[in-house]
């Protein structure tokens, strides 16, 4: 019975404090919540405006300018700027001024300061060998050394060494002038003096001469064509550049701004068109304006690639509906040496080549490479470049060359 009432008065205790719980909580939410005033920021009263309401304030004066404190520009000057926004834009769409081609006689010339290198290691190289008192076995396969290492190849290098053994035999004492001398006759007839190295840029009863420019990728070949504009506008010729590497983005573009400079008129066509069609249309165009020499600049390519090396010949069989190719110029990177005999072998066989471009033939250039081209392959060197200066292509001399490598 104990237990009973204990139970009783603990359910009763309970149930109280329960009620007084949910009392106080329904009086706390029955009481308004205590409100946090606002910040309020007031505005920053603009200058000479008044305050609005009870706290209205009367506006304060400030100084202020009058009309006849502004200055005016005078009436004069007002047309006269306007004249000038108008007069402007006319003359800036002015044609720019067509360059003149520098002369291209004695060109060559230059060769005397942008072969030091070369000029080290072969002319000077092969002088002082020479002017040694006794010429023993041991000297002259120094002098086959140097001749080798400048590219001049291993043919030419023997043929070369012999013919001065028996020179030398023969003249007995040397002195320095005898020695030069001789060595200039033997590396002219080296190079070969008789070559025709004319480029055929003058017009022919079927129309235009052609002048197809081609080469691997980075030769610079676009240079080069635009270089060779400049040479035949120099010599009096009417030229048309035929843009027709559209493989290369901006090539069109390029070989353009190099005919704008000189007058030459572009063909050019879409990025990634035909090159062949586009051949076609230089050669058209130049028949149509009367041009004495139509330039095709045409795309890079690998040796290795048959596709590529297909549709060179392509565009010269297309291009040969209006009449013969003239000129097939193939251009080589002098400081590739050797290894541009491997790429030139691969044009050859493609399309007749009819001369070398040597290009970069400054610095670090060996100078034998003008031999070892022309033996390989059987066509002269007609033009050389002699540096990134606009008039730095020259037509090729073996007398002023051999010159520039033996110095004075």
């Amino acid at each position: 019975m104990e237990y009973v009432i204990l139970a009783v008065v603990i359910a009763v205790v309970a149930i109280v404090a329960i009620t007084g719980l949910i009392v106080s909580g329904r009086r706390r939410r029955q009481l308004p919540p205590k409100s946090q005033a606002p910040v309020i920021t007031a505005p920053k009263p603009t200058p000479q405006e008044p305050q609005v309401g009870e706290e209205a304030a009367p506006p304060t004066e400030a100084p202020r300018r009058t009309v006849e404190e502004v200055e005016l520009p005078a009436e004069a000057e007002a047309p006269e700027a306007v004249e000038a926004v108008e007069v402007a834009p006319a003359e800036a769409e002015a044609a720019p001024a067509v360059e003149v081609p520098e002369p291209t006689a004695g060109r060559l010339v230059r060769l005397r300061s942008r072969l030091s290198r070369s000029q080290n290691s072969l002319g000077k190289g092969l002088l002082s060998l020479l002017s040694r008192e006794h010429l023993d076995e041991d000297t002259w396969e120094e002098i086959e050394d140097t001749l080798l290492t400048a590219d001049v190849g291993v043919a030419p290098t023997q043929e070369l060494v012999e013919r001065l053994r028996t020179r030398v035999k023969v003249l007995g004492t040397r002195t320095p002038e005898e020695l030069r001398a001789l060595l200039r006759e033997e590396l002219v007839e080296l190079i070969g003096k008789d070559a025709d190295r004319t480029v055929r840029s003058t017009r022919h009863e079927e129309g235009p001469a052609v002048v197809l420019v081609v080469g691997v990728n980075g030769v610079g070949k676009t240079t080069t064509t635009g270089k060779l504009a400049r040479v035949l506008v120099a010599d009096g010729r009417k030229v048309v550049l035929g843009a027709a590497d559209t493989f290369r983005a901006a090539a069109a573009d390029q070989l353009q701004t190099w005919g704008e400079r000189v007058g030459a008129r572009t063909v050019r066509g879409p990025e990634g068109g035909d090159p062949a069609s586009i051949a076609f249309d230089a050669v058209k165009e130049g028949i149509a304006e009367g041009a004495d020499t139509v330039l095709i600049d045409t795309a890079g390519r690998l040796h290795t690639k048959t596709g590529l090396m297909d549709e060179l010949g392509k565009v010269k069989r297309v291009v040969e509906k209006h009449g013969p190719v003239d000129e097939v110029l193939l251009v080589l990177d002098a400081t590739t040496g050797q290894n541009g005999l491997i790429q030139a072998r691969v044009f050859a066989e493609v399309v007749d080549i009819t001369g070398i471009v040597l290009t970069k033939l400054d610095g670090t250039a060996k100078g034998g490479i003008v031999v070892a081209v022309q033996r390989d392959l059987g066509v002269p060197v007609k033009l050389i470049g002699l540096g990134e200066g606009a008039d730095d292509l020259a037509p090729f001399e073996p007398g002023a060359f051999v010159d520039a490598l033996i110095g004075d």
